[in-house]
């Protein structure tokens, strides 16, 4: 299987001289007694580091480094010459003998520019089907009271303020029939199911918006009210304005009625004279109406559709926590297709003080966009950004374990092993022997078609006792896990499932020269009981992702793509079919 190469800067602390270590002033410490073994994590400083190889493949994933000098500290990075571009997209501005540093400077940044627009990716998209539209926008309309508008249209004064075409025959109509109407006005009004469809332009959406109502009128002739069935449906147009005054959005426009959706009719039969009277009520009506639908309700339309925008902005811009640090959107910009809403978004990490670490506004491969089918969303975020949210979870430690206080099986295995390479140092293994675990950095998470894999790079010490000033030995590990992603409501999880130690490497010896592959079952089986644990447990806690239950769902399921990772609603949801009064 063809497998690419990968360069990484992967930092190896150094092995340890001393013994064991002792904690310093004011070092976090964490005494964890669980039944099976004790442990103290301790915080570490950044480690030195050096050039590694990854090439990873279905079953194995390989680093490859080479042992430091004792006490040799990492230099800081070099600060590029055009910051927050990728090296490969970053030009030098030291001046050359036939151009100044402004001309550099310029042809800098032009440069710069033309490679990020030519290479842009979103970090992650949400894509809205039209089922949620609909949903999002049913509920804006109830929020703004769009059936208590369509209740108090005026009927009655539009009617009579409608101008006659000039013909004074048909002003003394209308005068005639009003003279019998005392009052007229909508007395139930519902806005039924809505539609959201493909415009005829691929980049706009149709929005329909029926609209049912009963209104009635009282007259002289008769006691009883005399009611009448009006339908129409208002139509909008969704589409992205591109106006200079700001970044691309979304707006609503051209909101306007069918004709060939406008019905009224009579719901019961009177008398002659008031059959005649409704019906000529109601064909004053229907010019009467798509103009008080435009001019009273499509500016409500328009409102609850900005609402809507504006909620859906506020909902993906909401922190996401991981652990101390957290994951924060923005939007880059919006698109439509076909009857889908997607927003393309710019992802950054923070620390705990709310500095960013680190800014996501493009994918470095292009983030490929599954297609909706029935699904109402989907959430779809890239593997980088995925890997950053492992590592803040999963920080570089350092764990001291008391083995033959906690696992003395493992530690009555682990001194057989070493005494296959020297008998001599395996007598010196005491009661207090001591097995230290360093993670290095942070690990590296790759995602493939439907799997994922993490891989981290391991220091592991063995002492002879408490008392020994110096490790019998020092292994640099490379150990890779399963990663499975699982929801539990709205909650993403990460757990690590087994772990094997895929390359072995002696990185310093003082019991001579030996093979370290002798040790690896063993060595697998310490880290396999002391490290996971630790890992799961923190990664236990999960990743709320509020987009969830904020768009009606109770709960998520997750997928992985060769790309990065995809959520999509796992529970029912009932949309709400009418907005009505």
């Amino acid at each position: 299987m063809h497998c690419a190469s990968l360069s990484l800067d992967l930092p190896f602390s150094k092995p340890q001289e001393a013994g064991v270590p002792r904690l310093p002033p004011g070092g976090a410490v964490v005494h964890q007694k669980p039944q099976i073994f004790t442990l103290e994590t301790l915080a570490r400083s950044e480690a030195s580091a050096q050039r590694q190889s990854l090439c990873w493949g279905v079953q194995d994933i390989r680093l490859d480094f080479q042992t430091q000098v004792l006490g040799e500290e990492r230099s800081g990075p070099r600060t590029p010459a055009c910051p927050g571009l990728a090296s490969s997209t970053c030009c030098s501005l030291t001046p050359g003998k036939m151009a100044g540093p402004w001309t550099f400077t310029l042809l800098c940044g032009l440069l710069a520019t033309t490679l990020i627009q030519a290479t842009l990716s979103p970090t992650a998209v949400l894509i809205l089907g039209p089922k949620v539209i609909k949903e999002k926008l049913t509920q804006e309309l109830k929020a703004h009271n769009a059936t208590s508008i369509l209740q108090q249209l005026p009927l009655l004064s539009t009617i009579r303020e409608q101008p006659a075409g000039g013909i004074p025959v048909l002003g003394s109509v209308v005068n005639t029939v009003l003279k019998y109407v005392i009052w007229l006005k909508v007395t139930t009004a519902s806005i039924l199911q809505l539609q959201v469809k493909p415009s005829a332009n691929d980049k706009e959406l149709l929005v329909k918006i029926p609209l049912d109502m009963v209104a009635g009128f009282n007259t002289p002739l008769v006691k009883t009210i005399v009611e009448f069935h009006m339908e129409t449906e208002a139509q909008a147009i969704v589409r992205m304005d591109t106006s200079a005054s700001g970044p691309t959005r979304l707006v609503l426009s051209d909101c306007a009625t069918s004709d060939e959706s406008l019905r009224v009719q009579l719901l019961h039969k009177f008398s002659f004279l008031v059959n005649a009277l409704a019906k000529e009520v109601m064909n004053l009506l229907v010019p009467a109406l798509p103009n008080l639908v435009k001019n009273q309700l499509c500016p409500v339309i328009e409102a609850s559709f900005n609402g809507m925008y504006a909620d859906l902005l506020q909902l993906v811009k909401v922190p996401i926590s991981l652990s101390t640090d957290r994951l924060e959107f923005d939007l880059l910009s919006p698109a439509i297709k076909g009857d889908t809403i997607q927003l393309y978004l710019g992802a950054k990490l923070l620390d705990s003080q709310g500095k960013v670490t680190k800014w996501f506004n493009n994918s470095a491969a292009s983030l490929a966009v599954p297609s909706l089918d029935n699904t109402p969303f989907s959430f779809i975020v890239s593997q980088d950004v995925v890997k950053a949210a492992v590592a803040a979870m999963l920080p570089p430690e350092e764990f001291i374990v008391l083995l033959d206080s906690v696992l003395p099986e493992i530690a009555r295995r682990l001194k057989s092993s070493i005494g296959l390479i020297n008998e001599k140092a395996a007598d010196k293994l005491g009661s207090t022997q001591i097995v230290k675990i360093l993670t290095q950095d942070t690990p590296e998470f790759f995602t493939d078609q439907g799997h994922a894999r993490v891989a981290q790079l391991i220091v592991l010490e063995v002492f002879a006792s408490s008392e020994a000033l110096r490790p019998l030995f020092t292994l640099g590990i490379e150990a890779s896990s399963e990663a499975q992603f699982y929801t539990k409501g709205d909650e993403l999880i990460l757990n690590l499932n087994n772990i094997s130690s895929d390359r072995i490497q002696l990185m310093n010896s003082g019991i001579g020269w030996f093979q370290p592959d002798v040790l690896k079952n063993i060595i697998t089986e310490i880290i396999l009981s002391v490290l996971l644990p630790n890992q799961n447990g923190k990664l236990r806690s999960g990743v709320p992702v509020s987009v969830v239950k904020a768009l009606g769902f109770e709960a998520a399921e997750s997928s992985l793509t060769k790309d990065g990772l995809v959520l999509t609603p796992a529970s029912l949801w009932k949309p709400s079919s009418a907005v009505s009064q």
